[in-house]
């Protein structure tokens, strides 16, 4: 039986920043690195970093049992539609999370996921699919994160928030805490500027900056 191959779709910045995290875990599992490639669409070079570079059709004919990938495309929106891809070539989503996350209790964690170092889960916490949790970032309590949500580096997500699909925190960003029944609620599609400070609701597709954020007013 051929073995697994697995993937990280994106050899980009960010997919060269998940390459690592990806070939350790599969280390700390017994897997060898010979079964770890880059997908890209269009790849620069066949190897990058010390693995194989594929384009997403090679990765398909190459000889493997089960196939895997995760997503470290930075577009929410690109991300969908290669999770719709991959689902339909039975490509199974792949969640990659680096060896010092910390997960505290009643953690319910989408598939696909991608949590970098330093990136803390603590309690009773509904993530969606495809998740991204730069470095330093947090996600306190009774929080509920949608599909697809981006975090940049050092977002301060606290309690009590939800945030909707396709949601995008930008780095350093601070959420302040809802309360239990009345959560701060970050609309789908959103886009919170870095080092913002959000004190109130973001409407969904609403670009907000600043401390405390207000809506982005282009010139």
């Amino acid at each position: 039986m051929n073995s697994p191959l697995f993937a990280v779709y994106g050899a980009s910045g960010y997919g060269r920043e998940v390459m690592p995290l990806a070939r350790a875990q599969l280390q700390r599992q017994g897997i060898a690195a010979t079964q770890l490639v880059f997908v890209d669409d269009q790849p620069g070079a066949p190897m990058v970093n010390g693995q194989r570079v594929l384009r997403y059709a090679e990765f398909l004919q190459a000889p493997a049992g089960p196939r895997h990938a995760v997503l470290a495309i930075g577009s929410s929106a690109v991300r969908e539609k290669l999770a719709v891809r991959c689902a339909a070539d039975g490509v199974r989503p792949w969640t990659v999370a680096a060896a010092n996350v910390v997960t505290m209790d009643e953690v319910l964690l989408g598939e696909g996921a991608v949590l970098s170092p330093f990136v803390t889960l603590t309690s009773n916490i509904r993530i969606g699919r495809h998740f991204h949790a730069n470095i330093y970032s947090y996600v306190a309590h009774d929080c509920v994160i949608g599909d697809f949500v981006t975090f940049a580096p050092g977002v301060q997500c606290n309690g009590n928030i939800v945030i909707e699909d396709h949601a995008y925190i930008g780095a350093g960003a601070v959420i302040k805490q809802g309360m239990p029944g009345q959560p701060l609620v970050i609309g789908r599609g959103a886009v919170v500027g870095m080092g913002a400070v959000v004190t109130r609701d973001v409407p969904p597709g609403v670009t907000v900056v600043g401390n405390p954020a207000k809506p982005f007013l282009k010139g």
